[in-house]
């Protein structure tokens, strides 16, 4: 049976990158969306852009309009004041990209509110608002939006003059919303609509999937603020249905106001952002004066440096050079080499200590030739082709060893040369895996420490973690105690809920990416949430490697570390310098 097509789209939705608020997962929202008919909806998670390019992604596939957006917090005093008990105050606004200068706006808006703005929560202004507005559509938020605050304190006068600025800077892009769970602030919001000619649009702020997800999502919120679902005091939202409502239940309840359910399809309708995926955006390797083009410069690296490798030369060594210089230059890669050549050298030129190589790199004899790795590909037959092959172009990996306790060298070294605007680390997300859902869902429902440690040790310990469902079908004993008590089996349903959800965000161990353009171009950057200045992308690192950026893996291992101290240890004992290069392979493990 067909669906009939909706005419209304969710603008207002949490996913679980709204971090431990939001429940829904970007392909749980996208493949309701279509269950009801609908061709279009928006990802507006709290203050950031996590999920976006997943998000894109998903929709794109699933025949699905992307609307990507966030949920902002306006510092009223300005993103800059950060004092206590004064500056705490922030209100919520809906911004959706329309276009692709939109989608360029969120991102620096994103991006300032996290590195300039960021107190307690990631925060924009007013003037950061009008600096950046363009190719950008603004709703006025949920109850926590400066408008509705005022006018539920009956200040209407300051509502109509906030309404009127936002109606300045956005013109006919800027609309009020009303939802479902505010009845009594709705007639107030539309008779400002209606003075102040901006038009009203009905949104539903999700943050869950199905009615039933209701009471996952509050253990949700108890886990966020280490609470227990009976403490009267903690945050709730129990009192809403923030589901993801069909088209025909959103027309019910704004049966009176239908402007405002065909406003959802004249902001769909005008929002069309499209993201370049897959297609390979290397930096260029700054090359020395006199040197013409990256891949000539790297065959004469190549060249002067073969001798090093290879001080006698024959047939097979040649064409085997022959044949992987074709294939660079065929794929366009040359700049690659010479980036990774360079700071691999470089550390070791400053005595830092670098692995010997991993992976498919160590079948690169060109890597061999240019000190990348340490590895003759030619004496144990590796395949060049495992690396990087002609008939499936994508950026080849390299990971690098350094000792961890000198890779932030290498990591200024880079930024330095490539501008610490085109350098970052990439973010990771912690999700909640089977046995911590299960820890974490039986604290937030008050249930004893013991009882939920023996279902979570129940569960196999594996790599990656095993899932709940299949836990159940496998372990019989906790099937048992699903099916034959009560408490285990409202645990073990709710962690089956958040199992996979976000957690927290964190910096990836290894992964950096190097851009030709500054991050911004590309995507929003942040400070690490650890407290750290370190700055990383809001991508995680297949968005990284969608957007077709360089993504390196600076890996830090210990063992490194001790085999530079063990190798200075010789040379202050003995008066003699050990180049790591020298050490074959096999006694390398020696050190450890």
């Amino acid at each position: 049976m067909d669906i009939k097509k909706s005419q209304f789209t969710h603008l207002h939705v949490h996913s679980h990158y709204s971090v431990l608020d939001g429940l829904a997962k970007p392909e749980e929202l996208i493949a309701r969306a279509k269950e009801l008919g609908m061709t279009s909806i928006a990802l507006t998670d709290h203050g950031n852009l996590y999920g976006a390019i997943e998000f894109y992604k998903k929709a794109k596939k699933a025949g699905i309009k992307p609307i990507l957006g966030v949920e902002t917090y306006v510092a009223p005093n300005g993103l800059e004041n950060k004092r206590p008990k004064v500056d705490e105050t922030r209100y919520h606004q809906i911004l959706l990209a329309k276009n692709n200068t939109g989608w360029k706006n969120l991102i620096h808006l994103v991006t300032t509110s996290y590195l300039d703005g960021f107190y307690y929560k990631p925060r924009i202004d007013k003037p950061l608002l009008e600096k950046y507005h363009e190719g950008i559509i603004c709703l006025s938020g949920c109850f926590s939006g400066e408008i509705a605050k005022l006018l539920s304190h009956k200040r209407t006068e300051e509502a109509e003059q906030v309404a009127e600025w936002y109606k300045s800077v956005f013109g006919s892009d800027f609309y009020l919303e009303i939802q479902p769970h505010t009845p009594d602030l709705n007639p107030l919001i539309i008779a400002l609509s209606k003075k102040i000619h901006v038009p009203v649009v009905a949104t539903q702020d999700i943050h869950y999937v199905y009615r039933e997800d209701q009471t996952a999502h509050e253990i949700l919120l108890a886990v966020q603020t280490n609470s227990k679902l009976d403490d009267e005091d903690r945050l709730s939202l129990k009192k809403f249905d923030i589901s993801l409502l069909s088209g025909e239940e959103m027309e019910t309840v704004f049966k009176e106001t239908p402007e405002a359910i065909s406003s959802t399809q004249e902001i769909a309708d005008k929002c069309s952002v499209e993201i370049e995926l897959g297609k390979t955006k290397l930096p260029s390797f700054p090359l020395p004066e006199g040197e013409q083009s990256s891949f000539e410069y790297l065959k004469k690296l190549v060249v002067e440096r073969t001798s090093i490798r290879y001080p006698e030369l024959n047939d097979v060594i040649t064409e085997r050079i022959t044949q992987e210089i074709g294939v660079i230059e065929k794929t366009g890669f040359a700049d690659y080499f010479l980036i990774v050549q360079d700071y691999i050298n470089w550390a070791k030129t400053h005595g830092i200590v670098v692995g010997p190589g991993r992976g498919s790199a160590a079948g690169s004899i060109v890597s061999y030739i240019l000190g990348i790795t340490n590895i003759d590909p030619l004496a144990y037959d590796l395949l060049f082709e495992r690396f990087l092959n002609p008939d499936r172009i994508q950026v080849p990996d390299i990971d690098v060893d350094f000792t961890d306790t000198r890779r932030d060298e290498v990591l200024s070294y880079v930024r330095e040369k490539y501008g610490a605007d085109h350098v970052a680390q990439i973010i990771t997300f912690g999700t909640m895996l089977s046995r911590m859902a299960i820890r974490d869902a039986g604290r937030a429902m008050g249930l004893s420490y013991g009882f939920c440690d023996q279902i979570a040790k129940l569960i196999p310990f594996t790599a990656p973690a095993t899932p709940l469902k299949k836990a159940l079908d496998t372990v019989p004993e906790l099937k048992h105690l699903y099916d034959s008590t009560a408490d285990a089996k409202k645990l073990i349903d709710a962690a089956v809920r958040l199992e996979g959800t976000v957690r927290h965000a964190s910096v990836h161990a290894c992964g950096v990416v190097i851009s030709a353009h500054p991050l911004t171009d590309y995507l929003p950057l942040q400070k690490a949430p650890q407290g750290e200045n370190t700055v990383i992308t809001q991508f995680e690192m297949h968005g990284v490697e969608d957007l077709g950026l360089l993504k390196m893996d600076f890996l830090g291992l210990k063992n490194l570390t001790i085999i530079e101290k063990t190798l200075k240890l010789i040379k202050n004992n003995h008066g003699v310098s050990i180049d790591i290069d020298r050490i074959p392979l096999d006694d390398q493990k020696t050190f450890e």
